[in-house]
Order: C-alpha cells, then structure tokens, then sequence
C-alpha cells in the first residue's frame, strides 16, 4: 500500500491506497477502510482518415474552358488565388483561344491560364509577382 497525506480545508488526512483490481480499489482514510470504485475510461472515438490509393504524383488541374463571347470585350478571369510568376503576352498582342496568356502559381503548381477566344490584349490587369484572388480579372480580350 502507498501512504500519502493530504490537508484538506485545514484538516490533515493519512491515506493508504491499495493495489488496483479492475476498477476496485481498496482505499484507507485515517484508518477507515474503503472499496472505491474508479470511473471507467472512455476510448476516444478514433475517425478513419481516408486517403487516395495513388503512387503517381496528382495531376494539375485542368484548363478551364469556358464558352468564348462572340464579339465584345471579356475578361480572363483567376480560377483559383495563387501568385502571378510570369506574363508571356503584352497589351496590343493578338493572341488564339487555347494560347497560354500567363502563369499562375497556386497551392505550388504553375498553372497556365489560356485566352478563351481569338482576341487582341487590350489590358493587363495584373502584374508579376501580384498576389490575386479568385475570380479576379487578368487579362481584358476585345
């Protein structure tokens, strides 16, 4: 048996605690004997992680592609936040749908943003190393 002392509210306690069995044991207060039960532990809830079978690297994601506006003005627009790291065309280029307009890093992947139509730049919006959101305006198309 462990013996310790405890002084509670100014009163001084002997207390001999006993061996373990289960969740009895066998406490001594001041002489007084005692069968104490312990409080069962509850095991964590443990939820499952669920992971991808890959042992290929992920692919990027694909360009996306959206309808081209017949005629006028569009804007190419972020698909997702990330850093500009390079603009590979300049203000008055005639550029093809499909053409790579600049790069974008996000989440550490470079990312090419494409012109959704046959067009001529007639603004960049953005410059390199600007830190931009989704959906913000990049490139204006005429």
């Amino acid at each position: 048996m462990k013996e310790y002392r405890y002084k509670i509210n100014g009163n001084l306690y002997k207390v001999a605690v006993g061996d373990i069995e289960e969740n009895n044991v066998r406490v001594e207060v001041n002489g007084t004997a005692y069968m104490v039960e312990l409080e069962k532990k509850k095991a964590p809830k443990i939820k499952p992680v669920l992971r991808a079978a890959s042992t290929s690297p992920a692919a990027p994601p694909p360009a996306i592609s959206r309808p081209a506006p017949i005629g006028g003005v569009s804007a190419v627009r972020s698909p997702l936040p990330g850093v500009i790291l390079e603009i590979k065309v300049k203000e008055g280029d005639t550029v093809k749908r499909g053409q790579t307009l600049l790069v974008l890093e996000a989440m550490k992947m470079e990312n090419d943003i494409k012109a959704d139509r046959d067009g001529k730049v007639t603004a960049i919006k953005v410059s390199k190393g600007e830190s931009i959101l989704e959906g913000t305006d990049l490139i204006i198309i005429e």
